[in-house]
């Protein structure tokens, strides 16, 4: 603290922040459909979607009978 004139104490707030940058990437399997991929930054959370690509679906199980 410091001294003004009069006889006052003068005081100051010192704040820092610190604002880093972060990069994170990593390779997509070919089952992706990049061209649909959707990303949404929001509160602080990262929410990708990655869409499979229709002919990388899994067809839904079929059932033979056996007599």
């Amino acid at each position: 603290m410091e001294e003004s004139d009069g006889n006052q104490e003068v005081s100051y707030t010192r704040r820092e922040f610190g604002y880093a940058s972060f990069k994170r990437s990593f390779s997509l399997p070919e089952t992706v459909s990049d061209d649909k991929i959707k990303a949404e930054y929001t509160d602080g959370v990262l929410s990708i979607h990655l869409p499979k690509k229709e002919e990388a679906k899994q067809k839904p199980a079929r059932s033979i009978k056996i007599s």
